[in-house]
């Protein structure tokens, strides 16, 4: 499969007023789909938002899509084609399912004649046809997680950022969301998907980045992170144990 450059970051720097989260960051996406490892601070929920447009570089480049943001109108237009699942995300709690799907997908202005069939087929891919009339405030918090889910993928975006998307799933509905992100890889859809459960990055990704204090200190397939393990490094699992190396390593070296 031919790989296309959804975004590219340059001399990226973000942090929150002084205290600088990214340093100089330079960082490609492609199509397929992509894990983010790291450990609680290493600023892969930064990262996110500020490939979501949320958050706008405190010094840098962002090109998303081919071309630089530069500003408000250019933001606007990539947000079309962004797909956003934060780590807690917000909803009206009286809103169904549906009303959730289709707010969203307003606000990502898809086309209205395309709404009503791209919000049932988002709902549907996560498994929650039966719910669709339900309140979100009802909803467990699988469901719940679900339900953002299908916010984020509605109207097939061409680059998706998943932040923790699996907390809250059952075993099997992982095993669903793996399918479903291999799914939009094959549509031709960059995936970005942060998550400190390094067996889903195993069954699901075609890349890894593991990022700490805000640096990529090892990007690869799969494959070559579970062979970067070291002899007698923690982990149930070669991929885990090549994560642990790679992390170990870096902070010994610092």
């Amino acid at each position: 499969m031919t790989l296309t450059t959804v975004a590219r970051l340059t001399s990226l720097t973000q942090g929150y007023g002084a205290r600088r989260v990214i340093d100089c960051l330079d960082l490609t996406i492609s199509t397929g789909v992509t894990g983010l490892l790291g450990p609680n601070g290493a600023g892969k929920t930064t990262l996110l938002r500020t490939l979501s447009t949320i958050a706008a570089p405190q010094s840098g480049t962002v090109e998303l899509f081919g071309e630089p943001l530069r500003g408000e109108r250019d933001v606007r237009r990539a947000r079309r084609r962004i797909g956003y699942l934060p780590q807690d995300f917000g909803y009206y709690p009286n809103f169904s399912v549906r009303d959730f799907v289709q707010y969203c997908a307003w606000l990502r202005e898809v086309p209205r004649r395309e709404t009503h069939a791209a919000v049932r087929e988002s709902i549907a891919a996560v498994a929650l046809s039966d719910r669709e009339d339900h309140k979100m405030k009802s909803l467990s918090g699988g469901m719940l997680r679900r339900a953002g889910i299908a916010a984020a993928i509605v109207g097939k975006p061409s680059l998706v950022l998943l932040d923790e998307p699996t907390v809250g799933l059952d075993p099997a509905q992982r095993l669903d969301f793996r399918e479903l992100i291999r799914s939009l890889a094959r549509d031709g859809s960059a995936v970005l998907l942060s998550t400190h459960l390094v067996e889903d990055v195993g069954a699901a990704c075609d890349s890894v980045l593991v990022l700490r204090d805000g640096q990529i200190i090892h990007g690869g397939t799969p494959r070559d992170l579970a062979l970067s393990a070291s002899a007698g490094a923690p982990g149930d699992s070669p991929l885990e144990r090549g994560y642990m190396t790679v992390l170990n390593g870096h902070a010994a070296g610092r």
